[in-house]
Parts: structure tokens; C-alpha cells; sequence
């Protein structure tokens, strides 16, 4: 699926919908949100379009004489509930605001986009999922290679890999990037390598330099070449990988600090899980009717959004080292065996909040007041955890507590200066930092906070000096502060009260007096919010020189939230530590099929088998029976458990020996695709080649 669509049609011009259509030649092929005073506002084929994805009303307006224009808006407000279900829609959203005070100006607003939202390229918390990334990915296709890059904007990770058309088919198919960059004018090459049910965007072939995108790399990560990322000699990945720091320049995400380095994927270090293994094994959603039967859904017992993002990754991408995978299985071992040091660690994790996307968000300058009170916790949570691990026996604890940082200034400075309540969740609503921080601070909210005893005594002394019982003191928007009298007492008005409005029951009054304090407070609320404001982007600033140290934490801690859920998952249904090797021989006693086994009937166990292949005495196993006997179950279970194996985690089996295998292929029926005419033959041969 393609992002880019026709020009829309024009109409009269009126000053407002010239300023219009200057934004929207920015960005024609998004839907753009054009904030008017309190309101964003969609307009002509935007507005048509908007209406019906978010079932709002579509109306016209007059827009110069016998014309019209489409029209549909919501409260500015009301942005975080209608944004998301524009961009999940397959939107791009480009959100223009009023760049000055209407205040301050005289005639037309100046306006501008200040940020361009797309399936791909997304912060805000409503519109990412806790436990999935959201990549962003760019295929350039070389002469005799193809480069492939993924970034998730809202952690930092990016990637980088170079290959055959079949090998990138691969890695989207494993990393399920929500948008794809590639070069205009090659559509074809691209359908045919990818298919059309990706959401791609095309852009021009200049975005691909590799020149200039290996300088622009080279910037970002502050360094003189990417010898020490070892990509140095991916030509075409590198200009893939540039493509997307151009594009995020392009949609108006240019505080991105956070993205520190660039990993390769090497093909040799992943086993080979191509589209429809993944889609056969149901890793990642069912095929069937039932919510929440994918096999990743089964196994997860991650405690934190960074766990359960690296869970999928790892299940997407098992490695082949057999060196590594035993050292995550010596860590699920002893988590197995210690409960009570494992439950310790789990307590832990649990109170770490989601580090990568506060570190993206304190990048962006949009982290929240409540994301740094998180943030703080967790770095005390941290400390336990890297204490627990570090009390016991085990070198692999050890070398998981090594990777941890205390960060022990950024804990003390966010605890020093942000309530650990804030009254509000928005800094420029005040009531963020801490008393004691800022002198002139402390006196300003004295001073307001004192305002009611000070306007207590002002009425009271004036109910005596007139003799009005009721009289009372007030506030609202259009006059400020104000006496009220009712109609009872007005002749015992003074004459040096002026009158400012007349109820049916009473009058209002004002007095010199009032007004200086008037003056005073509101003075004083504005500049406190001012400093609040100052102060909070001096702790962003100082936060944002350590967030090389918050990202290896949230590694760690994701690295450590995943080897705990394996242990749980071990412990909850009997699984056991599976041997490998680099030998041909597969042995597998009474294995079971890990998701099947647990959508049984209570007081049904599922029938285990055993699978025995190698390269000598039993190459091929030919199994047969009738229908619903458990064949596909069976080819199944085989694949998952190894895949399980080379994940690095406990097995459903009575024991399980595995030479670590480089790819896996499932084909289990193909009625999907009888639809399409395709003979389950047919598809069979072309999914083998």
C-alpha cells in the first residue's frame, strides 16, 4: 500500500485558506491538522477523509463568493484521542500550529508544521504499543546488493543489514516494520521482492547517497567513521540507513540524541525464519479465531514494555552460536533453581518503567513530569537489582550486574528537584518542581499561596467597616477581583467602590486595592511558571548527556526481564535445559507442542512424542494417520522447540539434544491460498524456492 495519493482539488482563496494551501504543498499526501484558535481544523479531501475515519461531522463553509470548502475539526485538545486513530488508519498526519500569540498579532497567524506523524515515525505514548516496536525501515536497492535499515524512533534501536531481495523479505518479515522508505521508481522491483501489502513511501533517489549519508551517520553518532559499528563496507545499507535520519529531518523529528549507534545484522549469526515459517508457526498472531493464542503470547512472562520488545525480537531472530545461547541458559538455569533469588529479581524489574522511551522522549524535550518521577524510581529499583544479582555466587549474575549503571547524580537531581507527586503531569501548568530548588520560586508561591488568607481578611475588614454581612470576594476571567453585594445592602456601598456589573440579585464592585493584587498574584503565577519552565529544561538538558548510560540499562534490564520470563515459564510447565551442539543430530524425548499443550481440557494432558533425526541412521521421518491426529502438531512442535532452544530458553520435553540448525521451514496446508489459485503444490514449491 502506497502513502502517496493525487493532488486535491483547489478553491477560492480566502488569506486563511492561502496560508492553507502554502502547508498543505509541504505535505499534500497527508492529512493536515491546521490548528484554528481552540480547534484543529481538516479541510476539503482532508476533511471528507478525516470525518470518516474518527466520525466526526463534516460541514461546509462559505470560502469567497458562491464557493465552499469541506470542513471537520475537533478541540485541540482532544488531539491524543483522534491522532491515533488517524495513523492506525494508514494516515500520515502533518500538525500544523499557530507559531505565534493570537494575542499579540494583529491579522493572520503565522503557522507551521511542527510535526509530521506517520505509521512509522510516531512518539506519543497513545499511539505505540507497551511490548512491540514500531520500526521504521528503508531498502536501497544496489546493483549487485540490496540495503536494508530499521529504526524505532521511540527506542533508539536501529539496524543495519545488506543482502539478497530474499534475505531483506526476511528481516522485514521478522522485524514487521509499520512503514518502508524505498527509492521512486523502482515499484516494481519492490512489489515483486516484497509484495503491496506493505505501507511504503517513496523517495527521491538523491535521499540515497551514500556519500552523504555516510557523513550524515558519521555526525550523528559523533564519530569519524562506522569502522567501530562494522558497517564500514555496507555500501547500500549505509545509504538506506541515512535515508531514515533524512526522513526523520523531513517530518519534524530532529531531537534525536538518543540514537547512539547502528547494529548489523549479519545473516550469519540469525537463524533463517522467513514469512510464512513465521506465519505457519503462528509466532506472532494466530491464524485461528482465538485472542491471545500466538506463541509469543503464550511464553511471555516479560514484567516490562523493553522485555517484552526484546522477547520478540529474539523470537523472530534465534541465534546459532551455540557458546551464547548456553550462556542465556545457564542464567535461565540458576533463575530455575533460586526461586527466591529469582522472585527477588522479578520484584525489581517490575518497578522499571520503559527507560528507551522515556530516553527518546527526554530527547525530544517531551518527556513528562511523571516519566522523570518513573525514571527515578527506577533507577532505585535498579540499584536493588544490580545489588541482588551481585550478592550471589554466579559469574553470569555478575556479568548482567556489570552492564548496569547507577546513575546515582540523575537519581538525586530529579528527586531533589521534582515532587514526587507533581500536581500536574504538564509543565507549563506549574506545580512540577520541588520547594527548595529556586529562591525566587519559594517567594513567588508564598506569595500565592498566601493570596486567600490576605483576600480573607480584606473582605472581612470591609464587612465591618460597611456594615454588610454578606459581602463577599470573588474572581472571574473578565474583570478579575471583585466585591459582590446584594441588593439589600447596596446603599451602604462606599463611594470609592467602582461598579463593574449589576445581577438581578446584587452588584459587583471593584477597588484599587484589589486591582494592585490582582496585579501582584497574577504577576506572580505567570513568572512562576516561567521559572518551573526554565528549570525543568535545565534537568532535561542535564539528563540528556547521561542517556548513552539509561540506554545499556535499558538493554540490560530487558536482556535480564527475558531470561526471568523463560525461568518462569520453565518452573509453570515443566520445561527442561536442552543440549547443543554443532552436530547433525536432532533428539527430542517426549516433546510437546508449547502452545497447543496449554489450550487443553482440564483433565486432558497432551500426548507427547519423540522426534530422532540425523545424518546417518534416520534423515527422514515420514509420519501418517487420519485427520486431527496431530501430524501438523507434530511438525510443529519439532520447529518451535528448536526454535525455542536457540532462543536461549527451556524446551517442553523429557530432554532434548539439538544441533543448532541455520534456517527453519514449516508448510503446514496452504488453504489461504486456494483462494488466489493457486494448488497447495504450487505454493508449496514457491515458498521451498
Amino acid at each position: 500500500m502506497s502513502s502517496q495519493t493525487k493532488p486535491a482539488k483547489k478553491y477560492v482563496e480566502t488569506p486563511l485558506m492561502k496560508q492553507y494551501y502554502a502547508v498543505k504543498a509541504v505535505h499534500p499526501d497527508a492529512i493536515l491538522l491546521f490548528r484554528v484558535g481552540d480547534f484543529y481544523e481538516t479541510f476539503g479531501e482532508d476533511a471528507i477523509k478525516a470525518s470518516g475515519i474518527l466520525g466526526i461531522t463534516l460541514t461546509r463553509r462559505a470560502n469567497g463568493a458562491a464557493s465552499y470548502v469541506e470542513l471537520a475539526g475537533f478541540p485541540y485538545h482532544a488531539v491524543d484521542t483522534y491522532l491515533p486513530k488517524l495513523v492506525r488508519a494508514g494516515e500520515r498526519v502533518a500538525i500544523c500550529e499557530q507559531l505565534e500569540d493570537p494575542k499579540q498579532v494583529k491579522g493572520l497567524v503565522k503557522r507551521g508544521v511542527i510535526e509530521l506523524v506517520t505509521p512509522g515515525v510516531a512518539l506519543g505514548d497513545n499511539i505505540l504499543a507497551n511490548k512491540e516496536n514500531t520500526f521504521l525501515a528503508s531498502v536501497c536497492f544496489g546493483r549487485k546488493t540490496t540495503g536494508v535499515a530499521f529504526l524505532d524512533i521511540s527506542t533508539g534501536e536501529f539496524y543495519v543489514a545488506e543482502g539478497a531481495d530474499n534475505y531483506v523479505d526476511k528481516l522485514i518479515s521478522n522485524l514487521r516494520p509499520k512503514e518502508v522508505l524505498y527509492q521512486r521508481g523502482y515499484e516494481d522491483r519492490f512489489a515483486g521482492a516484497f509484495g503491496s501489502k506493505l505501507y511504503t513511501y517513496r523517495l527521491d533517489e538523491w535521499v540515497f547517497s551514500e556519500d552523504v549519508n555516510r557523513e550524515k551517520l558519521c555526525r550523528q553518532f559523533g564519530t569519524r567513521s562506522l569502522k567501530g559499528f562494522g558497517v564500514d563496507h555496507m555500501t547500500c545499507g549505509i545509504a538506506a540507513a541515512g535515508a531514515i535520519l533524512h526522513y526523520l529531518e523531513f517530518t519534524e523529528h530532529r531531537d534525536v540524541g538518543h540514537i547512539r549507534s547502528l547494529s548489523r545484522l549479519d545473516q550469519n549469526d540469525y537463524v533463517w525464519v522467513d514469512k510464512f515459517t513465521i506465519r505457519n508457526l503462528e509466532l506472532f498472531a494466530s491464524n485461528g479465531a482465538r485472542e491471545k493464542g500466538s506463541f509469543a503470547e503464550v511464553i511471555d512472562r516479560t514484567l516490562t514494555p523493553m522485555g517484552g520488545r526484546l522477547l520478540k525480537r529474539w523470537i523472530a531472530m534465534p541465534i546459532v552460536d551455540p557458546e551464547k545461547i548456553d550462556r542465556r541458559l545457564d542464567t535461565v538455569e540458576i533463575l530455575t533453581h533460586e526461586t527466591d533469588l529469582a522472585e527477588a529479581l522479578r520484584d525489581q524489574v517490575s518497578l522499571v518503567g520503559d527507560l528507551e522511551r522515556i530516553a527518546s522522549r527526554i530527547a525530544a524535550a517531551r518527556v513528562t513530569p511523571r516519566e522523570l518521577v518513573q525514571l527515578k524510581n527506577s533507577l532505585v529499583a535498579i540499584e536493588t537489582l544490580k545489588a541482588a544479582m551481585e550478592s550471589t555466587d554466579h559469574d553470569r549474575l555478575h556479568a548482567l550486574a556489570g552492564r548496569l549503571d547507577l546513575m546515582v547524580a540523575v537519581r538525586e537531581r530529579i528527586a531533589r528537584e521534582i515532587y514526587p507527586d507533581p500536581l500536574n503531569n504538564q509543565i507549563q501548568k506549574g506545580g512540577v518542581i520541588a520547594d527548595g530548588v529556586d529562591p525566587e520560586l519559594d517567594d513567588l508561591r508564598r506569595i500565592v499561596l498566601h493570596g486567600k488568607d490576605y483576600l480573607q481578611r480584606i473582605q472581612q475588614r470591609e464587612s465591618e467597616a460597611t456594615g454588610i454581612p454578606s459581602l463577599k470576594i470573588s474572581y472571574n476571567n473578565v474583570f478579575g477581583y471583585y466585591i459582590e453585594v446584594r441588593n439589600a445592602h447596596k446603599d451602604k456601598v462606599p463611594a470609592s467602590w467602582i461598579r463593574k456589573q449589576t445581577l438581578t440579585a446584587a452588584e459587583r464592585y471593584i477597588t484599587e486595592e484589589l486591582k494592585e493584587y490582582e496585579e501582584k498574584i497574577l504577576g506572580a503565577e505567570e513568572k512562576m511558571l516561567r521559572i518551573e519552565l526554565r528549570l525543568y529544561n535545565d534537568l532535561m538538558a542535564a539528563i540528556s548527556a547521561s542517556l548513552s548510560e539509561l540506554l545499556r540499562n535499558a538493554a540490560a534490564v530487558a536482556e535480564i526481564d527475558c531470561l526471568q520470563s523463560f525461568a518462569r515459564l520453565a518452573v509453570e510447565r515443566r520445561y527442561v535445559r536442552p543440549v547443543l551442539d554443532r552436530g547433525p543430530r536432532i533428539e527430542i524425548r517426549q516433546g510437546r507442542h508449547p502452545v497447543i499443550e496449554t489450550l487443553m481440557p482440564v483433565g486432558e494432558e497432551y500426548i507427547p512424542n519423540d522426534v530422532v533425526l540425523d545424518d546417518s541412521e534416520q534423515q527422514i521421518m515420514m509420519i501418517t494417520g487420519p485427520n486431527m491426529s496431530g501430524k501438523s502438531a507434530l511438525l510443529r512442535q519439532t520447529a518451535l522447540i528448536i526454535l525455542m532452544a536457540q532462543m536461549g530458553s527451556f524446551v517442553p520435553a523429557a530432554s532434548a539434544h539439538i544441533g543448532v540448525v541455520d534456517k527453519i521451514f514449516t508448510r503446514v496446508g496452504a488453504s489461504d491460498n486456494i483462494s488466489q489459485g493457486e494448488s497447495t503444490f504450487m505454493v508449496e514449491m514457491l515458498e521451498s524456492a
